[in-house]
C-alpha cells in the first residue's frame, strides 16, 4: 500500500476539502530546494515551503547543531528555568531586531505569536487602568487560526463560521500611495467613538492576501497616529521575517518601529515549530509589578525548546553570512529581470515584488481554491515545480539557497503555464 492510501485512512489535512481533493502526494525526502516523492518525482520547492525553509531543507549547518545539542539538552520546562540556547537566541535576535526591542516572549508557532501580541496589547492598558477593547487591522489581513489572531484577520473565507465570536476589531485599507489622507481621517473617527489597543499589521506585504503589497510611507503614517494616540502596534512578520523583504525585517524599511513584532516561520529555518513575540521595554514594563495579576499569564510546554532555539540561532548565523545575503540580492535582481520579461505577457494582468517575494496576477478571475486554481498547481507539480497560486496570483518565494538554474526553471514553467492557457 503506498503513503498516499495510508494518509486517506486517518490524516485530516490543512485547508483541505478531502472530498474534492481526496488525493496527496507523499514526500519521502527534501534536500536543498528539492523534494521527491514516493514515485521518485522530483519538485523544486519554490515556495520553501510555506515559507519556512529559507536556507534550503535539512541545510546540513543546521542540523549537525540541532543533533548535538540533542545530546545534552532536549527539553526543559521555561516557567522558572533557562538554558543556554534560549539565551543566545536572545542575544542573537537583538543583534538583527528593530533597536527599540528589548524582550521576547516564546510559543509555539506564528498564530500564538500573535495572540500573544494582542493579548499584550490590551493587558497594556488595562495594567495601566485605562480599559480599552478595540483593535486596529488592515482589510484582508491574515494573521493566523487561533481566535484572537482570527478576529483581526479579514479574509472570511478562513473565518467564515466564527465570526460572531470574535474581538471588537476596526479595519482601515492597506496605503496605495493615494489614500493616506482618507486613511487617517478614518482612524481619526474611530479613535474618537472606540478605546483603541492596538493596530495588528503585515508589514508591507500581506501573504494570505496573495502577496498584496502596499506603501511604507503610507504605513509609516499610520504608525504615527497610533504612537501619537498610544495605539501599541503589531507587526506580525511571519512571513516577512528573516530576509525576504531585502532587509532583515520589514519593519527595517519603515522609520516607526513597532512596539511588538511578531516572529515564526522561518524563525527555525524549517526545521521544528518554534514562535516569538518580542517588545520593547515599555510593553515589558507595564507587566512588571509586585501584583502577580499584571504578569502576562500565557505559556506552551514547548516554550523556548532548546533544540527550536539551536536551529533559530544557526539560522540567523546563516541569514548574516556572506553567501546568503549575497544570493538574497542575487534572487532579487533575478526577479527584477523575470518582471521586465513576464509582464507584458498577454495572460499577465500585474507584477510586483518586494525583496525576493515575486507575484502576478493573471488577467481572469479565479477562485481561491477552484478548478483553474487546481489545474494551474498541477500543471506545475508535473513539471517538477511547487507552486501554490493564491486565486489569480502566482508567487514565487523560494528559499535562499536556490540556484540560478533552478530559478530559471521556475520561471519557463510558468511562462509555459501562461502560455497554454
Amino acid at each position: 500500500m503506498t503513503l498516499r492510501e495510508r494518509d486517506k485512512k486517518h490524516l485530516w489535512h490543512p485547508l483541505t476539502q478531502h472530498k474534492t481533493h481526496p488525493d496527496t502526494i507523499a514526500i519521502v525526502n527534501a534536500k536543498g530546494c528539492v523534494l521527491t516523492d514516493e514515485d521518485g518525482n522530483s519538485y523544486i520547492d519554490a515556495i520553501a515551503s510555506w515559507y519556512t525553509c529559507m536556507y534550503g531543507h535539512c541545510n546540513p549547518y543546521i542540523t549537525k547543531r540541532v543533533s548535538d545539542q540533542m545530546q545534552h539538552l532536549d527539553q526543559v520546562v521555561f516557567s522558572g528555568f533557562t538554558h543556554e540556547p534560549a539565551i543566545k537566541l536572545s542575544e542573537a535576535l537583538m543583534a538583527i531586531l528593530p533597536k527599540n526591542q528589548n524582550k521576547i516572549f516564546f510559543s509555539d508557532n506564528g498564530s500564538t505569536s500573535v495572540e500573544i501580541g494582542i493579548k499584550m496589547a490590551l493587558q497594556y492598558h488595562f495594567n495601566k487602568a485605562d480599559k480599552r477593547n478595540t483593535l486596529l487591522a488592515f482589510e484582508d489581513g491574515f494573521h493566523g487560526d487561533t481566535f484572537g489572531a482570527m478576529s483581526v484577520s479579514g479574509l472570511s473565507v478562513y473565518n467564515g463560521p466564527f465570526e460572531d465570536f470574535f474581538l471588537e476589531v476596526k479595519r482601515i485599507p492597506t496605503p496605495n500611495g493615494k489614500n493616506h489622507d482618507s486613511i487617517l481621517n478614518l482612524l481619526q473617527d474611530i479613535v474618537s467613538q472606540h478605546k483603541v489597543a492596538g493596530f495588528v499589521y503585515e508589514p508591507l506585504v500581506q501573504g494570505a492576501a496573495a502577496m498584496k503589497m502596499h506603501d511604507a510611507q503610507g504605513l509609516n503614517s499610520i504608525l504615527k497616529f497610533c504612537k501619537a494616540n498610544n495605539i501599541i502596534t503589531v507587526a506580525d512578520e511571519v512571513m516577512t521575517g528573516f530576509g525576504k523583504t531585502g532587509r532583515h525585517f520589514a519593519s527595517d524599511h519603515l522609520e516607526q518601529k513597532p512596539d511588538i513584532i511578531c516572529l515564526s516561520k522561518a524563525l527555525t529555518a524549517g526545521l521544528v515549530p518554534m514562535a516569538i513575540t518580542s517588545c520593547s521595554q515599555d510593553i515589558y514594563d507595564a507587566f512588571y509589578s509586585d501584583d502577580m495579576h499584571k504578569g502576562l499569564f500565557h505559556g506552551h510546554t514547548y516554550s523556548a525548546n532548546p533544540l527550536a532555539c539551536t536551529a533559530a540561532l544557526a539560522g540567523i548565523e546563516l541569514l548574516t553570512s556572506n553567501e546568503i545575503q549575497n544570493n538574497i540580492k542575487r534572487i532579487i535582481h533575478s526577479h527584477q529581470e523575470f518582471g521586465k520579461q513576464i509582464k507584458a505577457h498577454p495572460k499577465v494582468a500585474s507584477i510586483r515584488q518586494t525583496g525576493i517575494i515575486f507575484a502576478l496576477d493573471l488577467n481572469l478571475k479565479m477562485e481561491r481554491y477552484g478548478n483553474l486554481r487546481d489545474k494551474l498547481f498541477n500543471y506545475f507539480m508535473s513539471q517538477g515545480v511547487c507552486l501554490r497560486p493564491l486565486g489569480n496570483t502566482i508567487y514565487i518565494l523560494a528559499p535562499y539557497v536556490i540556484t540560478k538554474e533552478q530559478l530559471q526553471k521556475v520561471y519557463q514553467v510558468i511562462i509555459e503555464a501562461l502560455d497554454n492557457m
